[in-house]
């Protein structure tokens, strides 16, 4: 990959300049390692970006429907805009993957050039994520163990009464330490761990025709024997009932990432599983209350 991928969308130069003091912040950041760049992409790369960025009535997205999450995901760059192809390659390329090395303390760090999990992410209206700390393996490379998130927001505007900030959480789940608004251009890098909580659990309030926007980028390591565990959510304190549906949405969540392992589903069936898990749950509880599933 020509060594010019990545400084042709962000100015990696200024980053690698800093990259010291940028790693002691990293490092000593609450509640976990982590970091928030704002202007990250060139201008003109992130305006373009943010135009390119492909509306729901496109056939690529895939949907994840369940107690946990209601979002949208493209995991097909080929389906993407010229831009967002080159920002793919940058954020992926060896000289960006080496700051990120410098930055997080981590060395060996690969891209995922499958996009597990990752691609472009979109929420519309009542959407949300609830707090988890995600998988810690690759689906399809069992020696990966994930350790770097790349999140990067491509919103044209946000207002804060919509909602959608990224929340991070304590280890102990204790409380929000840090909140993270989806501004346009605006990067969260955090490293990812069995206890790196994080989410934006409330469903959205934003107008009809604009969607909470991003970029997510994972990097992994090669382990000898890495600890194999499933996207977890937590319940916040305070949540009754609802923590309940989050507890029971781990366990099919375990058993669907067994079968991704096992059975390499593509992430539309597995949107699509999801689905399916998520309206029985709703028949079963429309069928002892009287009520049917909420509208979607």
């Amino acid at each position: 990959m020509p060594a010019d991928r990545a400084t042709s969308v962000v100015d990696l130069g200024a980053l690698a300049s800093d990259g010291a003091a940028l790693a002691d912040k990293y490092r000593t950041a609450a509640p976990f390692p982590h970091i928030v760049f704002d202007d990250f992409l060139l201008p003109e790369v992130a305006a373009q970006a943010v135009a390119e960025f492909p509306t729901l009535d496109s056939e690529q997205w895939n949907s994840y429907v369940h107690a946990n999450e209601r979002k949208f995901s493209d995991t097909n760059p080929e389906t993407w805009g010229p831009t967002l192809q080159a920002v793919l390659a940058g954020l992926n390329s060896p000289d960006f993957v080496a700051f990120l090395e410098v930055l997080t303390g981590i060395e060996g760090l690969m891209p995922d050039e499958q996009l597990e999990g990752g691609g472009l992410h979109q929420s519309i209206a009542g959407g949300f994520l609830n707090i988890h700390a995600d998988f810690t393996v690759h689906p399809r490379r069992r020696t990966w163990q994930r350790r770097v998130n790349l999140l990067l927001y491509l919103n044209d505007t946000w207002q804060p009464e919509w909602g959608g900030d990224l929340e991070l959480w304590t280890r102990d789940m204790q409380r929000c330490e840090e909140k993270v608004a989806p501004v346009a251009n605006r990067v969260v890098v955090f490293s990812t761990d069995p206890e790196s909580y994080h989410g934006h659990p409330d469903p959205m309030c934003c107008p009809p025709g604009v969607a909470r926007k991003s970029l997510a980028l994972y990097y992994f390591t090669v382990e000898a024997a890495p600890v194999v565990r499933a996207t977890h959510y937590r319940p916040r304190p305070g949540e009754g009932i609802r923590a309940v549906a989050i507890t029971l949405d781990n366990v099919a969540l375990r058993a669907y990432a067994a079968a991704k392992r096992r059975l390499g589903l593509s992430d539309r069936s597995a949107g699509r599983l999801l689905r399916r898990l998520d309206l029985a749950r709703h028949r079963r509880r429309g069928a002892g209350s009287g009520s049917g599933p909420p509208g979607r």
